[in-house]
């Protein structure tokens, strides 16, 4: 395929013209030799240049920008500029390949500032930029201030936000390319569990986070996603898929709602509508494809497209002994198709989708063994899948309002069959008992809508509303080993919307203070349920540098779906039915979830590629589901691993507080070098229906992250990169398990009243990272090497019983733990 790429060949042409008598047949060796060592050095010695394009909008109508200056830097030297056109578009041709910072100025808008503009010899560089006007029209540009490094997306944030890009999640060393995992690394945010992706954000339950994209409310993105769960293994999303995005770890602005935790805010980009590229990669988590292009080049529209399928059920169909007979197999896809139309309209398609399931027979072992998906003691097949697809279409009224409508609809299903395995003396198989069947669908069609309105340079509105229809299936039975009988748990289908209309506002006094208010409304039809949410955030740019900034609101959120419909039980274990002989579903009129949130943050950009954050935060969680009778359940410490929860009664009358500090200190890559030290200490706790404070199970107390990486160059065409990063945390809380009680229900029960009395040691892990990448002509090499847990440390994370111990001399408590050292490869290849 074409590429548009410049080249300036330093070596002679003469030199490939190198004798060979036509009357010998073959070149001497010592010829050849010298031919192939002449052609390497003249293709290596071609200078390779790229083009950056892309559009610059307004933040709020969405309009091209005409004139806006565009000024390239490497490092303090500007290398070229360029003015956008009517429409807002702008090119920068004949890049060397390298790394560079793109700043955009117009006179009466803040100047916005991209770094970390990686350069490629196979792809060119699109990049999209929004710009803020200013609060003071201005005669000429005066820099004070404008969009950092860093910063937010959203113009409604003040607080607790941060973007990200696809560049960062490849640079952190232990990120696996992974948004969840990278964002682990950010301030107040650390992971539940080595082998999954879910993330606890200051203290806050995993189920508490939500995933957004493209402007739709997505189920869980992840395989072997557990129903209720947020987090998995394996991420679905592909990084090479998306653009800058957001996330917010508290006192979020008005458009986000039914989540208390964090939100993910993640945009897909558009395809190349110039040239047609592709992506290939083979991994250990996965062998896929990318390919975007051009649909039309006449009128813009383009696509983009990925696959990916699991490496190790590749190697595994091609008869490759890789050390387990638990495979887990799952493939995963996504695409968006978009249609610039006239007069300022945009049409997209776009949709994500993956499956996975995995078989763990551990009776068929000789000898024991522990896999990443299952315990020691139980034959499991699980399985899971999840699809969303929509369309949205945009519009830009005028140069004051922008429109925005989307139509999508998702699924999210999981399944299981498990039986417990007994063996006697000598692990010698004694039976299988088969004890657990389900299977959990949720359906969701949603059908959202936006305007942005500026009213003038100083003040702006955006309102919308988010409807879903929900459609959830459950069925679930369970074997009892005291009753010797099957009791079904669930069994239901159930149709219900979930309502959410927002508005929000946003007010520059001057170019020093900036004031943002909303309001968000849920209303849950299925019980009733409704919320009405303020939320407010204040700006203080104290100097070009500095800013102090508060933030607060109301949050609101629904259980997960199956909670709803778990069906009573009597005091004998049986499930009750009404008078109709249906199932009683107890938990059917639980309201919300609420969180008060408060956050005082305070940036400093020290230099042009330092910036200090410190971020203080209160808050009170009430109306936490808790169970009606005395216990120390509390909905805020589920959500985390490959479990369901089976609470009785549930009545909205628990609490939490969650407060801390946070402090970061990042370098932004700039001159082949960046750092970023994040440093948090946070207190969890949450009060059940038997009126005791205890820790919740996240309660660690403190974590910190430091993350280094380094570019070296090889010439013009090869760059060898080194990364690492260290985390130290506390130890996640935990409860004494009942040992004589454990031998009897042939299952793990811990003792309630002391719930999270005890904690486990302190965590710590050494990750690096290696990659290599070589530019030629027509394509860009990459090979890199994560070294997950360098030092083999081995952190707990979890004590269980263990129903092999038949000797009741040996101790059957024993610890699970994290994951040992792992090399995690890959291959890439853009073209």
């Amino acid at each position: 395929m074409q590429r548009k790429l410049t080249t300036a060949r330093t070596t002679s042409q003469n030199l490939f013209l190198f004798p060979c008598l036509p009357s010998r047949s073959l070149c001497n060796g010592r010829q050849v030799f010298l031919f192939l060592f002449l052609f390497s050095v003249s293709a290596f010695s071609q200078e390779i240049k790229q083009t950056i394009r892309g559009k610059v909008v307004d933040q709020e109508s969405k309009a091209g920008m005409f004139t806006v200056t565009l000024r390239l830097y490497k490092d303090s030297t500007l290398i070229t500029g360029a003015t956008t056109d009517a429409e807002g578009n702008y090119r920068l041709a004949d890049i060397p390949l390298g790394k560079y910072t793109l700043k955009a100025n117009l006179v009466g808008y803040q100047p916005v500032v991209v770094g970390g503009i990686i350069v490629n010899s196979a792809k060119e560089v699109i990049l999209n930029m929004e710009m803020e006007e200013s609060a003071v029209k201005m005669n000429e540009v005066v820099i004070t201030g404008g969009a950092q490094q860093g910063e937010v997306r959203n113009e409604m944030a003040t607080v607790s936000a941060r973007t990200f890009s696809v560049e960062e999640s490849n640079r952190y060393a232990g990120s696996r390319g992974d948004p969840a995992r990278m964002a682990s690394n950010f301030a107040g945010v650390q992971g539940a569990d080595d082998s999954r992706n879910d993330i606890v954000v200051r203290g806050n339950s995993p189920l508490g986070v939500l995933w957004r994209l493209e402007g739709v409310d997505i189920p869980n993105p992840n395989h072997f996603a557990i129903a209720g769960t947020t987090g998995g293994p394996v991420s679905m999303l592909n990084n090479k898929m998306l653009e800058n995005s957001d996330f917010f770890t508290g006192a979020f602005p008005a458009e986000y709602g039914n989540g208390i935790a964090g939100v993910f805010d993640l945009r897909m980009r558009n395809g190349n509508n110039e040239e047609h590229e592709v992506t290939a990669q083979l991994g250990f988590l996965g062998t896929e494809v990318t390919a975007e292009g051009p649909i039309s080049k006449s009128s813009g529209a383009s696509y983009l497209a990925t696959y990916r399928y699991s490496t190790l059920a590749l190697f595994s169909s091609a008869h490759i002994n890789i050390g387990t007979d638990a495979i887990p197999h799952y493939q995963d896809g996504s695409f968006k198709l978009n249609f610039p139309l006239k007069h300022g309209g945009d049409l997209s398609f776009f949709g994500l989708g993956g499956a996975s399931n995995i078989d763990i027979l551990v009776s068929k072992y000789t000898s024991p063994a522990q896999d990443l998906y299952g315990s020691n003691n139980e034959d499991q097949l699980f399985g899971s899948s999840t699809g969303v697809v929509g369309m949205a279409y945009s519009k830009s009224l005028s140069t004051t309002s922008f429109f925005k409508v989307t139509l999508a609809g998702s699924q999210a299903a999981s399944y299981a069959n498990q039986s417990v395995v007994f063996r006697g003396a000598n692990f010698h198989l004694d039976s299988l008992v088969p004890n657990l069947g389900y299977q959990f669908t949720d359906q969701k069609y949603s059908f959202n809508f936006f305007l942005n309105k500026k009213f003038s340079n100083k003040l702006s509105l955006k309102a919308g509303m988010y409807n879903d229809l929900y459609r959830t299936i459950t069925n679930d039975s369970a074997y009892n080993f005291n009753t010797y009988q099957w009791q079904n748990r669930w069994d239901n289908t159930s149709t219900y919307f979930l309502f959410q209309p927002y508005a929000q506002l946003k007010y520059k006094l001057n170019e020093q203070f900036v004031f943002t208010g909303g309001l968000h409304a849920q209303y849950l039809t299925l019980n009733g349920s409704k919320a009405l949410e303020p939320r407010l955030g204040a700006k203080y740019q104290i100097n070009k540098k500095q800013s102090l900034a508060l933030g607060m609101g109301l949050h609101s959120q629904m259980l997960p779906t199956y909670v709803y419909f778990y069906h009573q039980q009597d005091a004998a274990g049986n499930y009750v039915r009404d008078a109709n002989g249906n199932y009683y579903m107890h938990n059917l009129n639980v309201g919300f979830i609420h969180s008060e949130h408060v956050v005082l943050s305070y940036d400093n950009y020290i230099s042009a590629g330092l910036h200090i954050k410190m971020e203080t935060y209160y808050e009170h969680l009430y109306d936490v589901p808790i169970e009606k009778k005395s216990s120390s359940f509390s909905l805020m410490n589920q959500g985390a691993g490959f479990t369901r929860f089976f609470p009785d009664t549930l009545v909205n009358k628990g609490t939490g507080d969650n407060y801390g500090v946070e402090l970061t200190v990042e370098k932004f890559f700039s001159k082949s070098f960046f750092f970023m030290l994040t440093g948090s200490l946070f207190n969890s706790t949450y009060t059940g229906s038997d009126g005791v404070v205890r820790n919740t199970d996240f309660n660690g107390n403190y974590a910190v992250n430091l993350l280094v990486g380094k570019e070296f160059k090889i010439g013009e065409k090869q760059v060898i990169s080194l990364g690492m990063k260290v985390t130290a945390a506390g130890g996640h809380r935990f409860t004494p398990i009942d040992t004589a009680g454990s031998r009897r229900a042939v299952d793990v029960v811990y003792i309630d009243t002391e719930k999270n009395t005890l904690q486990l040691k302190d965590y710590f892990r050494l990750d690096a990272k290696i990659n290599y990448k070589l530019n030629t002509t027509r394509f860009t090499h990459e090979i890199g090497l994560d070294l997950v847990n360098v030092t083999n440390n081995k952190n707990v994370l979890a004590q269980t019983y263990n129903r092999d111990g038949t000797d009741r001399a040996t101790n059957p408590i024993v610890n699970t733990y994290q994951l040992g050292f792992l090399p995690i490869f890959y291959y890439k290849i853009d073209f």
